[in-house]
């Protein structure tokens, strides 16, 4: 942990101390065991001999350091893992768009890959998608000054490359989870489809992210739907004009149906998503593809479902409250509650038999139009 205050040294200011991010805490914690005298960051270093955490572009930027072993009994949930990311269309969510995302779809066709190529479904090309997505983590890192991050994210994911489709799935899992830079941009990039004036932006990301984005997508363990009427919430910070055009689809008869266009967290749990944003999403779910992360989490007090990006397509109704004092909602806002049904497409189910048997085996006897 580091000491944040805005004179570490002085002795009357009140002592604020910070995790470190999820990457830079297994670095530093790496370098420290092997006895190294320094650990060396993307934005500063950690003197081990004298505990303190250096800028690398000012030596005199400095700050106290603390090594401390995490309780069992501690909890911690994120707010970035709920709140919306810097770059986003001017709606909250985009258009339907059928089972696959685009960009899933642009990936799999940049990667050459027919339906019946999908890693679960061959394990030959495994090892092959496994080391595009090091790569392109790397320079994506790269650019972004995240070069040592990146590089040991590639290095976790390139350690199960030979040993097959569920032990990656589950690195790629992990690696979701952990706070890094590459959920952010994950996100941030695929929440931009549907945006004509930010198309370039994750079309020139389909074989740099794409690979890890494919392999995450993938799932080859639980491949049917989620149980109907599970309910998910999603803690969200939404400007007045995004809340607008809520408010107006509420309006509309025949409701919208529309997308969430990236992976998008979720949480079991209300209280949780009620810690963060102005605006509490209500999911009740019909026909879903979800993935329960907390297997995979070292966050498990979040209760992160993760919502795939394919076939979630939900009608908005408007469920409006203020906030009350048991919500831990922030009291200086309005909280506009919206329920989101997630339907699948109507012309691939047929009644309550069909819905109950969907699962992704299913879909792959639909044509999904890769070309």
């Amino acid at each position: 942990m580091w000491h944040s205050s805005t004179d570490p040294f002085s002795k009357s200011e009140p002592v604020e101390w910070h995790p470190y991010s999820d990457m830079d805490n297994m670095m530093i914690e790496e370098a420290f065991k092997a006895g190294t005298t320094h650990a060396m960051m993307d934005d500063y270093r950690i003197d081990f001999e004298h505990n303190l955490h250096i800028s690398n572009n000012d030596v005199k930027n400095q700050h106290h350091v603390k090594r401390m072993l995490c309780s069992g009994d501690e909890k911690h949930v994120r707010s970035e893992r709920f709140l919306s990311n810097p770059v986003a269309p001017k709606r909250p969510y985009g258009d339907q768009y059928g089972f696959i995302s685009p960009f899933i779809k642009e990936v799999a066709k940049g990667l050459n890959l027919s339906k019946e190529q999908l890693p679960s479904k061959n394990e030959t090309i495994v090892s092959t998608i496994v080391e595009k997505a090091a790569l392109g983590i790397i320079e994506e890192g790269e650019k972004i000054g995240k070069q040592r991050e990146a590089e040991q994210i590639a290095k976790m994911l390139m350690e199960k490359k030979e040993e097959g489709i569920k032990e990656v799935w589950k690195r790629c899992a992990l690696l979701y989870t952990m706070t890094s830079f590459l959920y952010a941009k994950t996100n941030e990039i695929m929440r931009v489809i549907g945006s004509e004036e930010h198309e370039e932006i994750w079309r020139s990301k389909i074989l740099t992210f794409g690979p890890f984005c494919l392999l995450l997508w993938d799932n080859p363990f639980d491949r049917k739907a989620a149980e109907p009427g599970t309910i998910l919430y999603r803690g969200t910070q939404l400007s007045d004009d995004m809340i607008a055009c809520f408010q107006d689809d509420c309006s509309k008869d025949p409701k919208p149906l529309c997308s969430f266009q990236a992976f998008t967290s979720c949480t079991r749990n209300r209280n949780v998503a009620e810690m963060f944003g102005n605006v509490l999403l209500i999911m009740t779910i019909r026909i879903a593809f979800t993935i329960d992360l907390e297997p995979y989490s070292n966050y498990v007090d979040e209760e992160e479902e993760l919502l795939l990006p394919e076939p979630d397509k939900h009608k908005i109704t408007k469920n409006f409250q203020q906030p009350t004092e048991e919500s831990n909602t922030d009291v200086y806002y309005d909280l506009y509650r919206y329920r989101a049904d997630y339907y699948a497409s109507r012309d691939l189910l047929r009644g309550d038999d069909d819905r109950r048997a969907l699962s992704r085996d299913n879909q792959d006897g639909v044509d999904y139009d890769w070309d």
